[in-house]
C-alpha cells in the first residue's frame, strides 16, 4: 500500500534517498520543443529493520514489453517497510513515453533507452533519463534487475540472463542471484554486445546485474510475469532485503536451470529475403545441426518451394521470430548452446529450493 503522496521533483539532488519508509516521486524532465514534462515514476522503499543491501528493479525500458513494468510495480504497491531491511528503487516506466505509446523506442525521440546509457546530461530525454540512472540510481545500489520482453516480433523462452565477466567474485555472485528465477534457462551475455545497454553499463560498474527476457506480443505473459515478480522476491530474500527463505517458483519443473550461451553476433540469424515465417519448432526445444527451425515463404515468388531455415549448430532454441511477416535483414533465430555448469553454490542454492 502507499502511505504516502506522490512529489514531483524538478532538482533531482533534492531526492532524499534515505528517508524511511515508502518515499513516492515523480521525476519532471522537460521535454524538449514543447510545454511540457516527461514525469518518470520513482519508488524508493527504505526498510525500516535497518541498513543493508540496495537493489534496483526496472520496467520499461522499452515500452512494447510490460512483465517488468507490471512486476515493479506489483513489488512497490505490495513491499511494507516495516517488514524489509536496506534499500529497493523502482523504476516501473522507465521510458514513459514509449511505455504510453507501446512502442519500443520513444516517440519524441526515436531514443531506444537500451542503447542510450551512460546517457548524456544535455541529450534528448531518452539520453537524460538514462543519465539520472547511471548518476543517482547505481551509486545506491548493487544488485540490477532490468525485465525485458520479445516485444511485438520475437519469442524467448523465459530467459533471465546474465553477462560474462572476468571477475570470477561478481559472476558467482550473479549466477546465484540469477538461479532465483527459477527458469528453465539461463541466459549467458556477451559484454561486446551490450554497447549502451542498461544491464552492460552497470555490469561494468561492479553490480550485480540480471536482464533477460520474461515474455513477447505487447502481453503480460502470465508464466514470465510470476517468475518475475516472484523471482525478484527471492532475489530480495537472497540478499537480506526481505525476510524469509527462497522459494519455488515453478515447482513442478525438477530440472536445474541450463546454462545457454549465445555471445556472438553471428548466432543472431537474419532473413535472406522479406518473407512470411512458418515455425515447425517451439523456443526452448532441442535441436541438431542442420534441424528444420522453419520455413520462409515468399508469396511473390510461390513458383519456388520455400526456403528452410536449419539450424547451424546443436543447441536449445533460444529466440524464433514471433511475427509472420519478416523484412530482409530481420532475426528470425538464434540457437543458444549450453554453457559451463553452474557453479556449486548455485546449484545447491537452486537444490535447496526443492528441499524447501
Amino acid at each position: 500500500m502507499f502511505d504516502a503522496a506522490i512529489e514531483t521533483i524538478f532538482d533531482f539532488d533534492k531526492l532524499d534517498f534515505d528517508r524511511p519508509g515508502k518515499s513516492l516521486y515523480q521525476l519532471a524532465f522537460i521535454h524538449d520543443g514543447d510545454w511540457a514534462s516527461i514525469l518518470v515514476p520513482l519508488i524508493v522503499i527504505n526498510g525500516r529493520k535497518g541498513p543493508g543491501t540496495g537493489v534496483a528493479v526496472f520496467g520499461g525500458t522499452h515500452g512494447n514489453e510490460f512483465e517488468g513494468q507490471v512486476a515493479a510495480l506489483r513489488l512497490a504497491q505490495e513491499l511494507d517497510p516495516a517488514e524489509m531491511s536496506g534499500r529497493l528503487i523502482l523504476m516501473p516506466r522507465l521510458n514513459p513515453p514509449a511505455c504510453a505509446a507501446a512502442t519500443r523506442e520513444s516517440p519524441l525521440d526515436r531514443g531506444n533507452m537500451n542503447r542510450a546509457f551512460p546517457g548524456k546530461p544535455d541529450g534528448t530525454v531518452t539520453y537524460r533519463i538514462a543519465h539520472f540512472v547511471t548518476n543517482y540510481i547505481f551509486p545506491q545500489v548493487s544488485v540490477v534487475l532490468d525485465i525485458h520482453a520479445g516485444g511485438t516480433k520475437l519469442r524467448f523462452p523465459v530467459l533471465p540472463a546474465v553477462l560474462e565477466t572476468s571477475d570470477v567474485t561478481l559472476w558467482n555472485d550473479a549466477v546465484n542471484t540469477v538461479f532465483l528465477f527459477d527458469a528453465p534457462f539461463v541466459g549467458v551475455g556477451s559484454a561486446s554486445l551490450q554497447s549502451g545497454t542498461l544491464t552492460g553499463h552497470s555490469a561494468a560498474l561492479g553490480k550485480v546485474t540480471i536482464g533477460g527476457e520474461f515474455g513477447y506480443c505487447r502481453s503480460v505473459h502470465l508464466k514470465g510475469l510470476r517468475h518475475a515478480f516472484e523471482g525478484a522476491l527471492n532475489v530480495l530474500r537472497y540478499h537480506g532485503n526481505l525476510p524469509g527463505e527462497i522459494r519455488r517458483v515453478d515447482p513442478e519443473r525438477r530440472d536445474p536451470p541450463i546454462m545457454i550461451r549465445a555471445a556472438s553476433a553471428e548466432e543472431y540469424v537474419p532473413a535472406p529475403f522479406a518473407g512470411i515465417f512458418e515455425p515447425v519448432l517451439d523456443v526452448g526445444e532441442p535441436v541438431e545441426k542442420d534441424q528444420l527451425l522453419g520455413r520462409l515463404h515468399n508469396f511473390e515468388r510461390f513458383d519456388r518451394p520455400a526456403f528452410e531455415v536449419r539450424a547451424r549448430h546443436r543447441g536449445h532454441v533460444l529466440m524464433l521470430v514471433f511475427e509472420g511477416p519478416v523484412q530482409q535483414g530481420d532475426w528470425i533465430y538464434v540457437i543458444g548452446e549450453e554453457t559451463s555448469a553452474p557453479s556449486n553454490a548455485a546449484y545447491a542454492l537452486w537444490k535447496s529450493m526443492i528441499a524447501g
